[in-house]
């Protein structure tokens, strides 16, 4: 999966996220690296980035390591957010890069419902740092995957 496809998908699927400027930057089987500027559509009444763009970002980058592991399978999983936490440390200006390096946890949950057949459930983390390298922010997802029905 590249930059360039999920930035599209983006663009149609989920238009508030691409409009608010949130970009998948790089992602490898082990990371993913998105990336949202601070601007005036996407502040908050105090200037600076509003809660909820900040988590759009953290989410595409534990959403994008998980449809590539997917595809990665082979195998027709379904994926969903179940739960998810937060918590904010400083105020968001300027560039926000959220970093998630969990690909091998979801791989391996992904596996483990593929050999079960059991729907299985990840925690996954994602860390937000401002341009100074400054955690402004992180977030927890709880992804559930599981075999989707083959008789729809």
């Amino acid at each position: 999966m590249k930059p360039s496809a999920i930035n599209t998908f983006l663009m149609f699927r989920l238009p508030a996220a691409y409009f608010t400027g949130v970009r998948l930057k790089s992602i490898d089987p082990e990371r993913c690296v998105t990336s949202v500027r601070h601007r005036w559509i996407n502040q908050n009444p105090f200037k600076s980035m509003f809660w909820a763009v900040q988590g759009m970002a953290a989410e595409l980058s534990t959403g994008a390591l998980v449809m590539s592991c997917i595809r990665e399978s082979g195998k027709p999983v379904s994926m969903l957010v179940a739960n998810n936490k937060a918590n904010f440390s400083k105020k968001a200006t300027g560039r926000i890069t959220f970093i998630c390096e969990d690909g091998a946890l979801i791989r391996e949950t992904i596996q483990r419902t593929i050999d079960t057949g059991e729907g299985q459930t990840c925690w996954m983390h994602s860390v937000g740092k401002n341009a100074k390298g400054e955690i402004v922010s992180e977030f927890d997802f709880e992804w559930t995957v599981k075999l989707k029905d083959s008789k729809l």
